[in-house]
């Protein structure tokens, strides 16, 4: 009960940082957006309709096509996520803040939206919009749903050039990127993970080093080269990216032809790391 209310107050806090970002930094300085939020901008300069109704409408609609596309948990979070942003941007619609720098202005509103997002995403809702279309183009279309919400989000952002110009679009490009580094940030923490594998044929000495120095578990997977048929014992170790360097040396130091592949971990849980219930 304690986590849902947690989640519920990240999704609500984010959704209203998000709308204020809008407000104070986007609309304020003419800049553009991605997903529907950017739409609601391009209606609020072509028709004065207001992006509070306009984007909950659009949304909403998206949610009613879509909602098969999410889980029970992330449509409610997604929902209590469209309408806070929506009386956000409602609520903040007449603040201002006193700074003319443009440049400062859309770094601070890269950093305050990637925030809210964050938040939103860190606590398990979206916040509708191309996140919906994407997860559509990934069932009918096979796209890779990180391409299909880059994909429908530039088209959003340069419709945007005829209304903000082409200096508007450039700045709206850089917070849009300032954004993506803060939402992955907030999503995964100082502390990121690598897994790491190792094939080497001195796998025992590599696997003994590293549970005696860096004090890390070593699973030991068994395979084997198609092409030569020949049994190998891969090692597969979870790390935090600061510790990478230490490994690497272990490594070298014991077989400097080992096969060794490292990929990026958003969460792990477990010991030793996070609890799962956490």
């Amino acid at each position: 009960m304690k986590k849902t209310i947690l989640e519920i107050f990240l999704v609500v806090l984010g959704s209203f940082l998000f709308g204020f970002s809008v407000n104070i930094f986007v609309i304020a300085n003419d800049l553009g957006e991605g997903g529907v939020t950017g739409i609601s901008i391009i209606l609020y300069h072509l028709f004065g309709l207001a992006p509070s109704i306009s984007s909950f409408i659009l949304n909403g609609l998206l949610i009613i096509i879509g909602y098969k596309f999410l889980n029970k948990t992330t449509t409610i979070y997604t929902i209590i996520a469209v309408t806070c942003i929506s009386l956000s941007l409602h609520l903040t619609e007449s603040w201002s803040i006193d700074s003319n720098q443009v440049i400062l202005n859309s770094i601070f509103a890269g950093v305050l939206t990637g925030i809210g997002l964050g938040l939103i995403f860190r606590a398990g809702g979206t916040s509708a919009g191309t996140t919906i279309l994407a997860k559509i183009a990934n069932k009918y279309l096979g796209w890779n749903i990180s391409y299909g919400l880059l994909f429908f989000d530039l088209i959003v952002v340069f419709s945007s050039y005829f209304i903000i110009g082409t200096e508007g679009l450039m700045l709206t490009l850089v917070m849009l990127y300032i954004a993506t580094k803060v939402t992955d940030f907030i999503i995964e923490g100082l502390n990121s993970k690598r897994a790491v594998t190792i094939i080497s044929k001195s796998y025992d000495e590599i696997a003994r080093n590293v549970n005696n120095e860096m004090k890390r578990g070593v699973t030991v997977l068994t395979g084997y080269g198609y092409y030569t048929k020949n049994k190998k014992d891969i090692l597969q170790i979870i790390i935090n990216k600061q510790e990478f360097t230490h490994l690497r040396k272990i490594v070298s130091s014991i077989d400097k032809d080992a096969f060794v592949t490292v990929h990026d971990v958003r969460d792990v849980f477990g010991e030793g790391f996070v609890d799962i219930d956490e």
